[in-house]
């Protein structure tokens, strides 16, 4: 039995986010356990007269060459995501059966990995940044993922439906109201050089001269709700703590600290000590990965609860993000590496941020009354 909920999402997908056209090249994919979303998607991809490729991936085979293969055998690139990557359209879901399926993996094996995949992430971040690729990513609601979010299954796939406005009659609507009112904080933050960000255990200058900021409203993320850019690779500098557990690979690491100096990070602890060696052997995966690719403020004050999922955490209002690694061209960002890391910061509480100087966010709110008069007027 078809799920309504599930064909309004693919509907938006293909309609909205991707503006899928006829004899595009779009690619699908998605866990085996989310075999229904590929289904949906290649339903509304067809109907736009679309060419469909699909990609399964079977996490328990992607585990067993990395526990049990030699490294001949398990750092290879993903031909997945290179295959998705050269696609006019990839549309993915993010949904798992069992989420700590990489936990006990050993960090150098999963480094060599990501290594391996470099080409593939390169060609990716190119063809994203030059517009060449038009890429959405979403959440497809598993029983692996509620139990994460604490959640029932049932309470999980309604939080991700709304979080979507798959429930209004309009979704579409509510993504360009929702556009419209980011636009004005893009702009205002397009041409400022510097930023100040303060919360507790963070005091940190992120030099943003001469990027560009991107207004996030469900064309790359779905559901979306932030605005970014990447940031001058060595004009950062200070220390930033981290409040929500940062996660990757089902590893998750409490009140990261970062310092930075010059834009690199020169000095990395998190809680517990015993994850010490594994948070660096992230942070360490290469040159780039000691440098930031973006950060970015939550807009999205529909979701306000930490699910353990980046796709809506990183979106919750009030918060801002970083990540390590790979920048974003379209903003202007420069950086390489072989990871993105993004790392969540609550600022609901002594939370501050002031351009070239201004206060313009403060405990988690912007703070309309620094824009221009016209457009303190666009509520």
């Amino acid at each position: 039995m078809r799920d309504d909920r599930l064909e309004k999402l693919a509907d938006v997908l293909v309609n909205y986010s991707t503006e899928v056209t006829e004899g595009d090249i779009v690619a699908i994919s998605a866990e085996d356990c989310a075999l229904p979303f590929i289904q949906a998607v290649a339903r509304a991809a067809v109907k736009k007269g679309a060419l469909v490729e699909y990609y399964v991936d079977v996490p328990e085979v992607d585990a067993e060459v990395l526990k049990h293969g030699s490294r001949e055998q398990y750092a290879r690139p993903n031909i997945r995501f290179g295959a998705c990557a050269a696609s006019d359209v990839w549309i993915s879901a993010w949904g798992s059966r069992n989420t700590k399926m990489m936990q006990s993996i050993p960090s150098e094996r999963l480094k060599e990995r990501r290594l391996a995949n470099r080409e593939n992430r390169k060609k990716y971040s190119d063809r994203m940044g030059s517009g060449e690729l038009r890429w959405c990513g979403t959440q497809f609601p598993t029983e692996a993922d509620a139990q994460n979010a604490g959640m029932s299954l049932e309470e999980y796939e309604d939080f991700v439906y709304r979080a979507g406005f798959l429930y209004e009659a309009d979704p579409v609507a509510k993504w360009k109201e929702m556009e419209k009112k980011q636009e004005k904080w893009a702009r205002y933050l397009d041409g400022k050089k510097e930023l100040h960000i303060l919360s507790k255990d963070t005091d940190l200058y992120v030099n943003v001269a001469g990027r560009k900021w991107i207004n996030c409203c469900g064309h790359e993320n779905f559901p979306d709700g932030e605005i970014f850019t990447s940031p001058v690779e060595d004009g950062i500098y200070g220390t930033i703590t981290f409040s929500y557990p940062a996660i990757i690979n089902g590893h998750e690491f409490e009140e990261v600290r970062l310092t930075v100096e010059n834009g690199r990070i020169t000095h990395a602890a998190c809680k517990n000590p015993e994850d010490q060696e594994r948070l660096l052997s992230y942070i360490d995966t290469d040159e780039g990965s000691r440098y930031f690719g973006e950060v970015a403020i939550g807009t999205n004050y529909g979701i306000q609860k930490h699910t353990k999922n980046i796709l809506f955490d990183e979106k919750i209002g009030g918060s801002i993000h970083m990540a390590i690694g790979e920048g974003f061209q379209e903003a202007g960002g420069k950086n390489t590496s072989a990871i993105h890391w993004d790392m969540i910061n609550d600022m609901t509480q002594m939370g501050k941020i002031y351009a070239d100087g201004e206060l313009f966010y403060e405990n988690g709110q912007f703070l309309t009354e620094v824009l221009p008069g016209e457009e303190r007027m666009m509520r």
